[in-house]
């Protein structure tokens, strides 16, 4: 038995949500350890869509325990009414089963406002990121820079005041620097004195939490965000978003050790997709792409823009087995690819005439990279819905068998639908 590790291997977007409520029916803990409410993940169960953002996925599942670790950044607001979203669907959240890290950063209202401004100034000026306008970015730097309100900063609001008065005199410098007005003190501490008793009753020492929860044996499933290629160091930067999105922030945003992670599983769309600005080899502008885009249902969970899509790039993906230490892949939509008379796959890149085996960190070099392409012969037959090798075209596993070739990772579980049971699992990534 080992605890598993999610994480996404492309841009994001890879179906993570379903794949790690597949997964939580066997785990006990599902811990989320970077990001925020940036994150879409969409389960599909008995016919019924949740759409998650901050909370962990394994909380539609009963007897479950969800965590939200000091990694993440959490807009309380944003949480309690995803929190009660999911209540009119039927599942209930309590302190029983949700339980949050006390030194986790909060996104505020004046976060929420610097990223659209900022974002507005860079698009008059061509150089917008893409960001989703949700305060991710500015909270994270007000971490850094250790001026940040974290959780148990609202279990004692006496000591609030200081701790504000430090984040506006950086806040209301760059506000006025942008020409905007400035954030009162009192509105801050209004806004944080509002949220207080909804989200104290989830508070916890996380990292103590789950050390004891490991020592009595406990499943633990850390999931991911975004996706590897987003990564604020090892993504296309700067089109990234601004936490590390790789395995090895498990451990640093869930105060557990790396030694405690386990099974790496890397979450694998069967092509590719991107949402927002930044480079991207494989993208396709012609009606395949848009076959792939309207078939896979290609549209933001979080923001609805509509995905870019193009071909598998074994080259990207294998850069990701090297940077998490993915042990097994989880290929997903696989049935999107059915009908199509051929099939790419690129295998590296021509970088001003030459060949390399992978994308280079510079922002220029990724802009003149050309793709290399491989040719495979496409299926007709459906693959909708199988649950087991018997059931899939010999084409498609000859892709399949292809991409594990490629990309040096080996295919652990294989999506065939939204649907939770329609997937083929070859490694039980708890039991290896």
């Amino acid at each position: 038995m080992t605890n598993v590790v999610v994480v996404g291997s492309q841009w994001g977007d890879e179906g993570k949500g379903k794949i790690v409520d597949w997964l939580s029916e066997r785990a006990d803990v599902v811990v989320r350890f970077q990001g925020g409410h940036n994150a879409g993940h969409t389960l599909v169960i008995d016919g019924t869509s949740y759409k998650l953002s901050l909370l962990p996925s394994g909380v539609v599942r009963p007897g479950k325990l969800a965590v939200i670790g000091n990694g993440v950044v959490i807009d309380p607001h944003a949480l309690i009414a995803e929190i009660e979203k999911l209540d009119g669907q039927g599942v209930t959240i309590t302190p029983e089963n949700l339980r949050i890290a006390d030194n986790a950063t909060l996104i505020l209202s004046l976060h929420r406002e610097l990223d659209g401004i900022r974002e507005d100034a860079a698009s008059n000026s061509g150089t917008k990121i893409g960001t989703t306008r949700r305060g991710i970015g500015p909270a994270y730097e007000d971490k850094v820079g250790r001026r940040a309100i974290r959780v148990m900063d609202l279990a004692d609001l006496s000591t609030l005041p200081a701790k504000v008065d430090r984040l506006l005199t950086h806040h209301n410098a760059l506000r006025r620097g942008l020409n905007e007005a400035e954030v009162s003190h009192s509105a801050i501490m209004d806004e944080l004195s509002s949220i207080a008793a909804r989200v104290l009753p989830f508070m916890d020492t996380v990292w103590l939490l789950l050390d004891r929860l490991r020592r009595k044996g406990a499943r633990i499933l850390f999931e991911g965000a975004q996706g590897t290629l987003l990564d604020i160091d090892h993504g296309t930067y700067p089109f990234v978003t601004s936490s590390n999105t790789v395995a090895g922030q498990a451990a640093a945003g869930s105060g557990m050790g790396p030694g405690a992670l386990g099974y790496i599983l890397g979450i694998t769309k069967a092509y590719t997709t991107r949402v927002g600005e930044g480079p991207f080899p494989t993208e396709l502008h012609d009606e395949i792409g848009q076959f792939l885009g309207e078939k896979g249902h290609e549209f933001g969970t979080v923001t609805g823009r509509k995905r870019r899509c193009g071909w598998f790039d074994a080259a990207l993906v294998r850069q990701a087995v090297a940077t998490n230490g993915i042990t097994g892949i989880a290929l997903t939509k696989l049935d999107v690819l059915d009908g199509l008379k051929e099939l790419k796959i690129c295998v590296g890149y021509t970088l001003d005439g030459v060949e390399i085996d992978h994308l280079p960190a510079s922002q220029a070099s990724q802009a003149r990279v050309e793709p290399v392409y491989i040719t495979l012969e496409g299926w007709q037959e459906s693959t909708v819905g199988a649950r087991s090798w018997a059931e899939l075209p010999a084409q498609a596993i000859k892709y399949v068998r292809q991409v594990e070739e490629l990309i040096g990772a080996p295919v652990a579980l294989l999506s065939t639908s939204p649907e939770r049971d329609d997937t083929i699992l070859v490694t039980d990534p708890f039991e290896d």
